[in-house]
């Protein structure tokens, strides 16, 4: 078979690839990272490069203008290599990698009555062992068991091989003195279940040196990691990275289908293992006083969406997205670091947190348990929105859920001018209902480069209050303002012209934005009305909303509701808690009970599918204007149009 050689501009060396061979697919063999937000699928138009010599063919040009594919432009994941060719990656193109770190974790503080000896299962034990003679003639592990069962009061110890291999030798040099670190877990009763031996070593540890473990949320867009002294309980390090798989789709369905290609699923399981990786080095590297590295963690807990949880694992997705929507698995039994392919103490432990459904994960039940929702007789609304609308109701008494797909524009994706919460996003929006020109506020305060996801919903609540786009979406385009003109895309708003921005070129909200905007709403409002009604709950009569996510954190409340995205109840009633999911890592990190108690909360928890009949499609439909078609559900909205006309 013909091979071909191909350039990047970006890329120091040249790669061979064989006849028939996508763009994307030498990328990767160059080490380029192109964006494919919508997993390779060629719907985005996001994966653009320039063919600049060579032979390509373009299997797919959806979303290239006329004058693009004049210029050479391509779409990287649709475009058959079929001669040596030079290809040039445009900026915007490439993943972005910085990240405003502190827009995503908050600070997290040690439990009150957290005590060590008491709630951790991880612990550290000086063992001293009488050594050999001749009328001692036990073997170098049973002499080992026997000292800890006689000395800490376990029994059924799972000796890992790689600690066997080394045995010996360690209790040779430590003239039969060693330090040991064992794993108690506990079962749902609460008596002791195996213990695990995860490491041992000659050196003479002292009692209150810190053990180390981590807590990880493995979000859609982002991963966030804790780096935790066990002993005092206090998180040394916090760090956040956009999650690599980024690179391969921005949403769930599309990492779904790209796994589903070959080589895709191992691709995709590396990229998180890497991002976690680069987040474990930068935690060690922080923490000061200590010489900290990444194999002296011993414990870790991960919270994530049950795709997230699967392709981490590399356990196969594709049912995930297929109907009936089954998982390979909702509860993952307890592995060992070198087992689930993390960098740290290979017999380290690894607590995946429980999921209930494909749609409902493990980031879910941790949230409903860091939330205090499963402790309240107050009936509580609970929803992480992402590039999914996870939605929780209920109380200490009971526990209803389900998920809807939002897709990816609250995440700035899907979104012309569309970008994540970083700097040089526009985060929040007026527009003066006079001459409708807009004020708006840039993250890190310089020249704007695009809109993030609590801008989206600023500006279209503005553009809608101010009269400048009607309850069905439509820009009015006899209004006396430059600001709305005819674009490529159709009708658009210019929010702020070429002058004023980083890159020069006009940002813009258009038409089909706009539509984007309204089903993602529409799809979440839908999602926990449809809820509500199934277990006879009126939203009117919810005490308490609770907001999870780092972009639930940035929310407008007022805004919110003016486009339907949240129900109209007093403001009073919601609480934005962000990231909940790395606060339930957190908790039961440190507390094995905390473990049991979020695994009986996915016991607990109903989940009701909405695929299931028209239920959910009918709402769907309902929500489809702005704030809604029925403007009884949002009374203060009406009032305030009603006094306009």
């Amino acid at each position: 078979m013909a091979e071909y050689s191909i350039k990047f501009d970006v890329a120091p060396e040249i790669v061979s690839v064989p006849f028939g061979s996508l763009i994307t697919e030498a990328a990767r063999l160059a080490g380029v990272n192109i964006n494919q937000p919508c997993g390779g699928q060629g719907r985005c138009g996001r994966c653009a490069v320039k063919v600049v010599s060579g032979a390509v063919r373009r299997r797919s040009a959806l979303r290239l203008l006329p004058e693009d594919i004049e210029q050479g432009y391509v779409l990287a994941c649709q475009s058959v290599i079929e001669g040596d060719t030079y290809v040039e990656v445009p900026p915007q193109e490439r993943v972005e990698r910085k990240l405003t770190i502190d827009r995503v974790v908050a600070e997290i503080r040690v439990p009150e009555n957290y005590k060590f000896n008491r709630d951790q299962s991880i612990h550290r034990h000086r063992i001293t062992l009488p050594p050999p003679s001749m009328d001692d003639q036990r073997d170098d592990l049973s002499r080992m068991i026997t000292a800890i069962r006689q000395q800490v009061g376990v029994e059924n110890i799972k000796i890992p091989l790689t600690i066997l291999r080394k045995l010996g030798s360690i209790l040779r040099e430590g003239d039969w003195q060693i330090t040991s670190i064992l794993d108690t877990q506990l079962h749902d009763d609460g008596y002791l279940a195996q213990t695990s031996l995860v490491d041992i070593s000659s050196a003479h540890e002292i009692d209150d040196n810190p053990l180390w473990g981590v807590a990880v949320d493995i979000g859609t867009t982002t991963v966030t990691l804790l780096l935790v002294d066990l002993v005092s309980g206090q998180v040394k390090a916090q760090v956040s990275e956009y999650n690599g798989q980024i690179a391969r789709g921005e949403d769930v369905i599309s990492r779904i289908i790209y796994a589903s290609k070959e080589g895709g699923a191992e691709e995709l399981q590396a990229l998180v293992l890497d991002t976690i990786h680069e987040l474990l080095n930068r935690a060690c590297k922080r923490v000061k006083g200590f010489n900290v590295e990444p194999k002296d963690i011993v414990k870790a807990t991960i919270a994530g969406n049950s795709t997230m949880m699967h392709l981490l694992l590399g356990i196969p997705a594709e049912s995930i997205r297929l109907s009936p929507f089954i998982t390979a698995v909702n509860e993952v039994p307890i592995y060992s670091a070198k087992e689930v392919g993390l960098n740290i103490n290979p017999e380290a432990v690894i607590l995946c947190l429980p999921g209930v459904a494909s749609y409902v994960g493990a980031d879910i039940t941790a949230g409903v348990y860091s939330s205090g929702l499963d402790d309240t007789s107050q009936v509580t609304l609970f929803m992480d929105v992402g590039t999914n609308g996870e939605i929780v109701l209920g109380s200490r008494e009971w526990l209803v859920t389900c998920a809807c797909s939002a897709g990816p524009a609250f995440e700035g994706a899907g979104v012309i001018n569309g970008m994540r919460a970083t700097d040089g996003a526009i985060e929040e929006v007026w527009i003066n209902s006079e001459n409708y020109e807009p004020t708006y506020r840039v993250i890190g305060g310089g020249k704007p480069r695009g809109i993030c996801g609590s801008g989206l919903i600023s500006l279209l609540a503005e553009l809608f209050m101010t009269g400048i786009v009607d309850k069905a979406g439509h820009l009015k385009q006899d209004l006396s303002t430059p600001r709305i003109r005819e674009g490529v895309n159709g009708p658009e708003y210019v929010l702020a012209w070429g002058s004023e921005t980083e890159h020069t070129h006009d940002i813009t909200l258009t038409i089909v934005d706009i539509d984007n905007l309204i089903r993602a709403k529409g799809a979440i409002y839908a999602g926990y009305r449809v809820l509500a009604d199934r277990v006879g709950v009126p939203l009117e009569v919810i005490d308490q909303m609770l907001i999870g996510g780092s972009f639930g954190k940035y929310i407008n409340i007022e805004k919110a509701i003016q486009i339907g995205l949240l129900p109209d109840m007093p403001w009073d009633r919601f609480q934005f808690l962000g990231n909940t999911s790395v606060n339930g890592a957190y908790l039961a990190l440190l507390d094995r009970e905390v473990h049991q108690r979020i695994r009986k909360i996915a016991s607990r928890m109903t989940y009701i599918e909405l695929s299931a009949d028209n239920t959910f499609y009918e709402a769907f439909m309902s929500s489809l204007f702005l704030p809604h078609t029925d403007l009884t559900q949002f009374p203060s909205i009406k009032a305030l149009i009603d006094k306009k006309d």
